[in-house]
C-alpha cells in the first residue's frame, strides 16, 4: 500500500492524496491550487495519475481548495464514486459550477489579450457544464457510518467542525491479511465557531495526515469575536465610511450573518445596511437553511427563537452585476460582504478598487490569507496595490479578526491529536506554509514525542499494514445501495425527512442507470421501510396531501 501526496504538500491549497493498494485507487480530496502564480499553474497540468483508474474519491468538504478539481477529474475519465456528506454535496452543487464559470471568464479575459498579441489561445480548466456533469458521481455518506468500499477498504466520516458538512476521515486498508488505519484530519475547525459543531475526536490510528494552517500560532483570544466585530463596526460608522469584508461564500459569510444578527438584535451597534454581494454566498445561505439539522445546538436554538437568523430587516442581497456595481456609488455608510475571502478574485476586488484609497473605509479580514494573495499583502501593510491594471494607494484602515477563522490554531491541533491513545507510526504534516509546518513538526516532537514527516509534493510513502488496536465491525461490500441512510439513525423528524429525500434522489438515479434487479428490489424494500418510519414520526403524509410518493 502506498500513500502519495499530490497536493497541500508544503503549501496550503490543492489538497489531494492518493491511496493505492495495487487493487484499488482512492483519492482523498481533489482540490484547486490558489495563491502565487507558480502554484496556480499546477491546476493546468496533467494529473500525476490516470483519472480513469481512480475508483473512489472521499471528499472532506466543499471548499474549492479541496473539491475544485473534481470536474477536471471527471472530464478526463473518472467514472467512480465521490463520497461526501449531504451538506457537502449540496454545497458542491453550487460551488463547482460557480468555479467553472470563473474558469471560463478568466480564460476569456486572457484570450482577448492573447488574440491581440498573436499568442495561442487557452482552454479553461473546466466549464460550468463539466461541473454539472460531475455531480452524478456523488454519493452521500453519513457521519459515524462505516462504509465498505471494497473487500479491502472501509471508510468512516467524522465531523471536523470546519464548515457545514466537513469531515475527518478514518480509512482502514487490509493488505496480506493485515490491516492499517489512516486518519485524515481534513480541515479541523476552530473552537466555539458559530453554527458548526466542535471537531469530533478520534482515538486510534496507524498513520495520521494532519493539517497545519495555523501550526505556528494561536489565535488571539484576549477579546471575543463579537466584541471585535462590534468595535470595527462602530469605528467605521463614526468615520462615516464603508466596512468591506472579503469573505468566503461558504461558512464564513453565514458565521458573519449569525454574529451580526446578535449585535443588531441586542442594539449593540447603530443601524447600518448590510449587503451580501455574492450570488454564491446567497445560494450557500439557502443551502445552510436547508441543512439546519447539522447545526450545533446553540445555532438551532437561535434559529428557532428568531424565526430565521438571516432575515435581518437591514440585510440586502446583490445578485445581479448591476446591483453590485451600484454599491460603489452608494453614499454614506454600509457593510459590504463579498467574495473572494482572500480578495484575490470576485466582486470584492471592485469594491477595494473604489474604496481602498478612502481614509474612512475599513477592510476587515475574517479568515486565513494565503501567501501571495491580495488579502495577505494588505494585512502585511502594503501601501500600493495593483487591482484590475490600476495602481491603488491604500489609505483605508486594515483590520483582522482571527477569531472568525474556520481553522484550529496550534493549541487546537495539538488538543485534537492528544486524544489518540498511542502514537501513530508517522504523523504526516500537510496543508500549511513551510515555516508553519516546520514549527508545528518540532512542537509535536517536543511535546508528544511522535515521529513526524513533512512530505514533499508528489512524494510517495509505502505504508505497512498491521493488526489495528481498534476497528469497527466489517460492513457489507460496497453496492449502489451501501450509501443509503440507515433507518436506525433516524432519531428526529428532520433527519427522517432528509433521508427520505436522499433516498428518492438516489432511487431515481439508479433506476435510470438500469441497476441489477436484485439491487433494485433491496432498495425498494428499504424505501418502503423508511417511509413507514417517517410517516409514523411525522404523523402526516410526506410531501403534502395524500400518501407517500413513489420515487421518480
Amino acid at each position: 500500500m502506498k500513500l502519495r501526496f499530490l497536493g497541500a504538500a508544503q503549501t496550503v491549497t490543492g489538497s489531494c492524496y492518493l491511496i493505492d493498494t495495487g487493487k484499488t485507487k482512492l483519492l482523498v480530496d481533489c482540490g484547486l491550487y490558489q495563491g502565487p502564480k507558480e502554484i496556480k499553474e499546477r491546476n493546468y497540468g496533467e494529473f500525476p495519475f490516470n483519472p480513469a483508474e481512480i475508483d473512489f474519491v472521499c471528499l472532506t468538504h466543499a471548499h474549492t481548495d479541496h473539491s475544485g478539481l473534481l470536474p477536471k477529474l471527471a472530464r478526463l475519465g473518472f467514472k467512480g464514486q465521490i463520497l461526501a456528506t449531504t451538506p457537502t454535496i449540496d454545497l458542491c452543487n453550487i460551488m463547482l459550477p460557480d468555479s467553472g464559470h470563473i474558469q471560463e471568464m478568466e480564460v476569456e479575459r486572457k484570450n482577448r489579450k492573447a488574440s491581440r498579441s498573436g499568442k495561442a489561445l487557452l482552454q479553461p480548466i473546466y466549464t460550468v457544464r463539466d461541473a454539472a456533469e460531475t455531480m452524478k458521481y456523488f454519493r452521500p455518506a453519513g457521519y459515524r457510518e462505516t462504509i465498505q468500499l471494497t473487500p479491502e477498504i472501509r471508510v468512516r466520516f467524522q465531523d471536523s467542525g470546519h464548515i457545514l458538512g466537513s469531515a475527518s476521515l478514518e480509512i482502514w486498508v487490509t493488505e496480506a491479511g493485515k490491516e492499517a488505519k489512516i486518519v485524515f484530519s481534513g480541515d479541523l475547525g476552530n473552537t466555539n465557531l458559530p453554527i458548526v459543531n466542535e471537531p469530533t475526536t478520534i482515538t486510534d490510528a496507524d498513520y495520521i495526515v494532519v493539517e497545519s494552517t495555523y501550526g505556528d500560532r494561536d489565535h488571539d483570544r484576549s477579546r471575543s469575536r463579537l466584541d471585535l466585530l462590534q468595535e470595527v463596526i462602530q469605528e467605521t460608522y463614526d468615520r462615516g465610511g464603508k466596512l468591506l469584508i472579503p469573505s468566503f461564500a461558504i461558512e464564513r459569510t453565514q458565521d458573519l450573518l449569525y454574529e451580526l444578527a446578535q449585535l443588531f438584535q441586542q442594539k449593540l451597534v447603530p443601524d447600518i445596511d448590510i449587503y451580501i454581494d455574492s450570488p454564491l454566498a446567497i445560494a450557500a445561505t439557502e443551502v445552510f437553511m436547508k441543512n439546519m439539522y447539522y447545526f450545533d445546538d446553540e445555532a438551532k436554538g437561535f434559529f428557532t427563537a428568531n424565526n430565521g437568523v438571516f432575515s435581518l430587516p437591514n440585510l440586502h442581497y446583490s445578485r445581479r452585476a448591476e446591483e453590485s456595481m451600484a454599491l460603489n456609488s452608494l453614499p454614506g455608510r454600509a457593510i459590504i460582504i463579498a467574495g473572494s475571502g482572500m480578495a484575490d478574485a470576485g466582486r470584492i476586488k471592485h469594491h477595494l478598487k473604489h474604496n481602498l484609497w478612502r481614509k474612512e473605509t475599513t477592510v476587515l479580514f475574517v479568515g486565513f490569507q494565503a501567501e501571495g494573495t491580495l488579502g495577505r499583502r494588505l494585512l502585511e501593510g502594503e501601501k500600493q496595490v495593483r487591482i484590475h491594471g490600476e495602481e491603488i494607494t491604500v489609505r483605508a484602515n486594515i483590520r483582522n479578526v482571527p477569531g472568525f477563522s474556520g481553522h484550529a490554531d496550534r493549541s487546537g491541533l495539538i488538543n485534537w491529536l492528544t486524544h489518540f491513545q498511542k502514537p501513530p507510526k508517522t504523523l504526516f504534516i500537510t496543508h500549511g506554509e513551510p515555516e508553519a509546518m516546520k514549527n508545528f513538526s518540532g512542537l509535536i516532537r517536543q511535546q508528544l514525542g511522535w515521529k513526524t514527516h513533512i512530505p514533499a509534493w508528489l512524494e510517495e510513502v509505502p505504508l505497512l499494514a498491521e493488526q489495528p488496536a481498534e476497528a469497527p465491525a466489517a460492513a457489507a461490500a460496497v453496492t449502489p445501495t451501501s450509501v443509503l441512510p440507515s433507518v436506525g439513525d433516524l432519531v428526529t423528524p428532520e433527519a427522517a425527512e432528509r433521508a427520505y429525500l436522499q433516498l428518492r434522489m438516489l432511487l431515481r438515479e439508479l433506476v435510470e442507470e438500469e441497476m441489477d434487479r436484485h439491487e433494485y428490489a433491496r432498495l425498494l424494500e428499504h424505501f418502503k421501510e423508511l417511509e413507514k418510519v417517517i410517516l409514523s414520526m411525522l404523523g402526516r403524509p410526506l410531501g403534502g396531501a395524500g400518501g407517500g410518493r413513489a420515487a421518480g
